[in-house]
Parts: structure tokens; sequence; C-alpha cells
């Protein structure tokens, strides 16, 4: 199984969207709260090449994006190969 980080905020409703095509995958993800953690903003925005909107999500390693972008993984049909979850 991939490891699944999300940076997220509590009222965000594409961090809403993100977790819950994730969670419909049977994917376990790690999920950093940057207003509970303010001091991991900067991490995500390094790590997300300047992006500073919410979600930024990363599948071992590697930065997916947003939820759009994670979205769009799953209609090519490419995101159970990512998660480790195909079947």
């Amino acid at each position: 199984m991939a490891e699944v980080e999300l940076y997220t905020t509590m009222f965000c409703p594409y961090c809403v969207r993100a977790r819950a095509l994730l969670e419909r995958k049977g994917a376990a993800f790690t999920e950093i709260d940057i207003i509970e953690e303010p001091a991991r903003r900067a991490e995500m925005i390094r790590r997300a090449g300047g992006r500073t909107s919410v979600p930024q999500i990363f599948i071992n390693g590697e930065h997916i994006g947003g939820s759009d972008e994670l979205a769009a993984l799953d209609r090519a049909g490419e995101l159970d190969a990512k998660l480790g979850t195909e079947k």
C-alpha cells in the first residue's frame, strides 16, 4: 500500500472530496491540518513547488496536486496503481 499524505484544512470542501475519494479506494492516508500545525504550511509549500492551496496530495513522495488532479488520475484509471489498490 502506498504512503499517502494530504495537507488540508478543516473547512475546505476540496479536502473533503479528496478524503472521500481516498476512503472509497480503501487507501490509508496521513492528514496534516495546516491550521492545527501552522509550522507545516511552509513544508507543504516547499514540497508542492510553491502551491499554497489545499489540499496538496502526495503519494509515495510524488506530488499529485490537489483534489482535481486526484480525481483526474482516478478518471484516467491511474489512481489504483499509484495507491497499490489494484485488484
